[in-house]
């Protein structure tokens, strides 16, 4: 029987199209499987794919040059677009006085990546390849987007492939380096897991941002008469009185020109750190069961996936006029925002309103209220932003710099993220649509970059030099990482789940963090991670740029 016809697609050496296909679709599909595995709780994840590509181009399997750098570039473009739409929103925010010094620490953290890989660089005399080094740095820091901003300025084959195998050496002990930063700084300082959770708890429990609802009683005779504008105008804070029982016992929706009298209920919704404020205005809080006294009053949550209110001020819909309804709350991936009129609406927000049935029906029609639009990409957006990135890397930013395939798309997804709708571009992606185009670009991108080095990679890397890699990045890893932890607990007194989440934030490391949130059992390392990981990724990217520019 002739099986001439499988092997041409299956075995080494060939290039032909369907070859080519049937490579990668088993150098990912292996490599995403054997990334799923754990030891000790750890998982390698998507990078496993790189792994699995280097042993398959050690073995003869290669691909067209062409096809190849097609397809890495094309992967590395649709990865890092994604991650700038991602961590857009929170990228400006990050830089607020609640961020700015965990962040600042990680910016710490970064200089001192650098700093280590130029002691080394010129305490050899420029005998390591600078490509190895900056390959074995964002393995240190197990950040693949550095790697792959680095190889796209390189531009360069043969320092493309170091920067892989350095990266591929460093990788494995990165993650372990995290980890076991996590462990000295816990020896060192004593650190009772247990303490540290009840400490954060204690703060949550304090926190003055969330808004909070509460049943107020007017006693206050000195505002009887007056309207809820005139009543906003002596307290001066940010309220929303959603439903009041007045003196007939009828639930109404008030408006700004609506007068309370004493004895009227209002059902409030205002920030934690104003309720004492207008507690000594109004009168006290009291128990209410509001769902048995309303009973033509309703509340629902009304969801906006029609493009042309994306950006638009909450306030100018218009919702007590027009609709007889009041706005509370407006949920935001998962977070609670105060309805003030100012706040801009983008799509995928969820207003919670209260009011008739069929007022809340009719505005519901106008914002779209249909689930099925979010699932529908918004491909135009796509598409657009990847050709500004382009056009934007392309641009010479000084001195010989160039933003890149990587930085480029990068800036351009951060700043549409932010400011699209100023643009009528709307940038909301579905959770499970950002992920597929994420981990499809980064699995296209790694495959490529494996293939392509896997043939030089033994020799190279299972030597002395290979040994010195893995020494350094354990180095670039592990000392940057104690530093910081023990200014930010010895000098900042920062909650140790807080580092454990800095750590992992700091150097983009999704195993780190599931670590950290598994042996905490609290969501703290995950808020600190994804308050630095914003600028972390970016400055990651520009600094392994950096390096190559300046020093290739």
């Amino acid at each position: 029987m002739d099986i001439s016809w499988l092997t041409d697609i299956i075995g080494p050496g060939h290039t032909s199209l369907a070859s080519t296909i049937a490579l990668y679709s088993f150098v990912i599909a292996a490599g995403v499987y054997l990334g799923k595995l754990k030891v000790a709780g750890v998982s390698l994840g998507v990078t496993f794919v790189l792994f699995v590509g280097i042993l398959m181009g050690h073995f003869g399997y290669t691909v067209n040059t062409e096809v190849l750098k097609f397809i890495r570039e094309f992967g590395l473009i649709l990865f890092i677009f994604s991650i700038g739409l991602q961590v857009g929103p929170g990228f400006f925010s990050s830089f607020k006085k609640g961020g700015m010094r965990l962040n600042g620490l990680a910016v710490l953290g970064i200089a001192l990546n650098v700093a280590i890989v130029l002691i080394i660089y010129y305490i050899e005399g420029g005998k390591t390849d600078i490509a190895a080094l900056v390959g074995v740095m964002s393995g240190a820091v197990t950040n693949t987007p550095g790697l792959a901003a680095a190889q796209q300025s390189a531009n360069n084959p043969d320092a493309i492939n170091t920067m892989a195998m350095g990266y591929a050496a460093a990788y494995p002990l990165g993650v372990v380096g995290i980890i076991g930063a996590m462990f000295l700084i816990k020896g060192l300082f004593r650190i009772k897991n247990e303490k540290e959770i009840k400490a954060i708890e204690e703060q949550n429990s304090n926190s003055q941002l969330k808004p909070d609802i509460i049943s107020i009683e007017v006693t206050n005779p000195l505002i009887d008469g007056k309207s809820l504008r005139q009543i906003h105008d002596i307290i001066q804070c940010d309220f929303v009185i959603s439903r009041l029982i007045g003196e007939d016992g009828k639930v109404i929706i008030p408006v700004s020109a609506t007068q309370v009298h004493t004895g009227d209920k209002l059902y409030v919704v205002i920030s934690t750190q104003d309720i004492e404020r207008f507690e000594a205005v109004v009168g006290p809080q009291i128990d209410m069961d509001w769902e048995a006294a309303q009973r033509e009053v309703v509340s629902r949550r009304i969801l906006i996936t029609k493009s042309e209110y994306n950006g638009v001020a909450l306030g100018s819909l218009r919702l007590h006029t027009a609709y007889k309804v009041n706005a509370t709350r407006v949920n935001r991936s998962g977070v609670d925002l105060l309805a003030s009129p100012g706040l801009r609406l983008q799509m995928g927000d969820r207003i919670t309103v209260v009011g008739d049935l069929n007022d809340i029906t009719r505005l519901g029609e106008k914002l779209g209220n249909s689930m099925k639009r979010l699932n529908e990409p918004n491909m135009i957006t796509i598409f657009v932003g990847i050709l500004f990135g382009i056009i934007v890397g392309s641009i010479n930013v000084g001195f010989g710099m160039k933003l890149g395939l990587a930085g480029g798309p990068l800036v351009v997804a951060i700043l549409l993220s932010r400011f699209g709708y100023k643009f009528k571009l709307v940038t909301y992606t579905s959770s499970s649509a950002s992920l597929l185009m994420r981990e499809l670009g980064i699995c296209l991108f790694l495959a490529s970059v494996g293939i392509s080095s896997g043939a030089g990679f033994a020799e190279t890397v299972f030597n002395v030099t290979g040994m010195w890699w893995v020494i350094w990045g354990f180095i670039i890893t592990f000392v940057p990482l104690v530093i910081v932890g023990c200014i930010a607990r010895g000098v900042y007194k920062i909650n140790y789940l807080t580092i454990m989440g800095l750590f992992s934030g700091g150097y983009t490391d999704p195993p780190a963090l599931a670590y950290a949130g598994g042996s905490s059992g609290s969501d703290a390392p995950a808020v600190a991670y994804s308050t630095v990981y914003p600028l972390t990724m970016f400055l990651r990217v520009v600094a392994a740029q950096g390096l190559v520019l300046c020093l290739m």
